[in-house]
């Protein structure tokens, strides 16, 4: 039997809790690789449905950007401890996310499902991000850490427009909707 196994609970060996940390560490960039290449295929299919909200369709747009950077960092992230993205995550969190979109197409108010989606998906990405910052800090990856707080920011920016145009978009769906006028897109 090996030493570290006859330890009791709770006494491992710094080394190998920061090479367990490590790995959980890795595996959460690998999901929130998957996650971000889900929100970039999520949010394509909406924008070109959002005729009727240019503000909320430009801003869609910007955050498809943020998201491809933000995939792009974890990359690099992933790098500095020789692993890639796991291409079968991303390959079905993608498949997800354009069923996800798609799901609420027919719906009459499809902009405003589209919106709480969205806002829960948005506070889905930073609870993740605050995680791996807890893992970064533990696993010491200085590097790391300037990197997840700038997607952080941008993730809490986006849930902080969302929650503002809220309102604005439930109004425009409901004001679009009395007069007779495609109202979800």
């Amino acid at each position: 039997m090996r030493a570290a196994a006859r330890q009791q609970p709770g006494s491992r060996n710094v080394s190998e809790t920061t090479r367990h940390a490590q790995e959980i560490y890795v595996s959460g960039l690998r999901n929130q690789h998957a996650v971000e290449k889900q929100a970039v295929q999520l949010l394509e299919r909406q924008v070109g449905r959002l005729e009727n909200y240019p503000e909320m369709e430009a801003r869609l747009r910007e955050h498809i950007g943020e998201s491809e950077q933000q995939a792009k960092r974890i990359e690099q992230l992933l790098e500095a401890f020789g692993s890639t993205n796991s291409t079968l995550k991303d390959m079905g969190l993608q498949f997800m996310g354009n069923m996800a979109a798609l799901a609420h197409a027919p719906a009459p108010d499809e902009v405003v499902k589209n919106t709480f989606a969205n806002f829960a998906f948005e506070h889905f990405e930073i609870a993740s991000y605050r995680s791996l910052l807890v893992l970064a800090e533990t696993v010491g990856h200085q590097d790391g850490l300037g990197l997840l707080r700038q997607s952080l920011q941008e993730e809490e920016a986006m849930a902080r427009w969302i929650d503002e145009h809220l309102r604005p978009t439930t109004l425009r769906y409901l004001e679009r909707s009395a007069s007779g006028q495609t109202a979800g897109r």
